[in-house]
């Protein structure tokens, strides 16, 4: 893939530094399970097999990892140093491919639970060995209470909208993020065998900001180099894309605050490119699904996307 230009990446680093405002509206978007929204500090879990990157601590980190519940599912914080956490499917049923799932949360969160470890675990029951990546964060302050303060006055401080992102400046200003998921595809490559993976069938999905970093390492131009890519509720913005472009899965629900107006630059831009693109555009869902059992058709999206595996050959059918 050819590298992509200063000029092409410079700017999103406005949209991080607005970060805060972003993962509130990402909390704030799924009232479905309003009821559950109240932030709970918890003790770190236990993440048996997690598996230190060696990309370093985060530089300049002053806060501590720390965790908390909501909706019902739990979310980490501060993360100064990244990890990647297997589920493997049973030798019996692994099919060869691998999927690095990237959660989402503005970059100053990741919702581990809901857009990680319940999408790992749904993909190795469809043989397909999973690893959750844990990239490290912007930092946020230590305390809960902090936290929770510092969105609501980034958000009151804003113009009481979403953020609106620069199409032309997706991917600037995560150069520490990209570095953890380069990282991620690079030792799934190295214990290939171990892990009854392919090397050449190995491809990232995001949610939200995981969205955006699964975009980023995808076009730098650099080595992790993706199968196949998946979206879900990321932007939609327009990209220079290559040639040599994955195959990319793209789920979007239309009433999403952040992404549901402004237009499909991304789909054009791959089917510019003449590239493989699958869009699922669903009337409802909201911002931050993921796998939240939700009335509207949104839910469904890990079906479509499970299809759109086994079209391609990365999933068995019948499995």
């Amino acid at each position: 893939m050819q590298q992509r230009t200063p000029g092409a990446l410079a700017g999103l680093g406005r949209i991080l530094r607005r970060g805060l405002a972003l993962s509130t509206l990402i909390l704030a978007a799924t009232p479905a399970l309003a009821q559950n929204d109240k932030m709970n500090a918890i003790a770190t879990p236990a993440q048996p097999g997690a598996i230190p990157l060696g990309t370093g601590p985060l530089p300049g980190a002053s806060a501590s990892e720390s965790w908390h519940s909501q909706y019902g599912s739990v979310f980490a914080r501060n993360v100064t140093a990244a990890t990647l956490t297997p589920f493997l499917p049973d030798p019996a049923k692994a099919n060869g491919t691998a999927v690095i799932v990237a959660p989402g949360g503005g970059f100053t969160s990741l919702s581990m639970q809901n857009e990680g470890w319940d999408v790992a675990k749904a993909l190795a029951a469809h043989g397909v060995a999973a690893f959750v990546l844990k990239y490290r964060l912007n930092q946020t302050p230590q305390d809960l209470a902090g936290y929770e303060a510092a969105m609501k006055a980034r958000f009151a401080g804003g113009a009481g909208g979403p953020p609106r992102v620069d199409p032309k400046a997706m991917m600037a200003g995560i150069a520490t993020q990209v570095a953890d998921a380069r990282a991620a595809f690079a030792l799934v490559r190295k214990r290939a065998a171990e892990w009854h993976v392919r090397p050449d069938r190995i491809g990232m999905v995001g949610f939200s900001a995981g969205a955006m970093l699964t975009l980023a390492t995808t076009l730098d131009g650099q080595d992790a180099k993706p199968a196949f890519i998946g979206t879900i509720y990321g932007p939609l913005s327009t990209f220079d894309v290559p040639a040599d472009a994955p195959p990319l899965f793209v789920a979007l629900a239309a009433d999403d605050p952040l992404f549901g107006n402004a237009g499909f630059g991304l789909i054009d831009s791959w089917r510019a490119a003449k590239r493989p693109v699958e869009f699922h555009l669903f009337e409802q869902g909201g911002h931050g699904f993921g796998m939240y059992p939700k009335t509207t058709t949104s839910t469904g999206w890990f079906d479509e996307f499970v299809r759109w595996m086994t079209m391609h050959d990365w999933i068995k059918a019948g499995a």
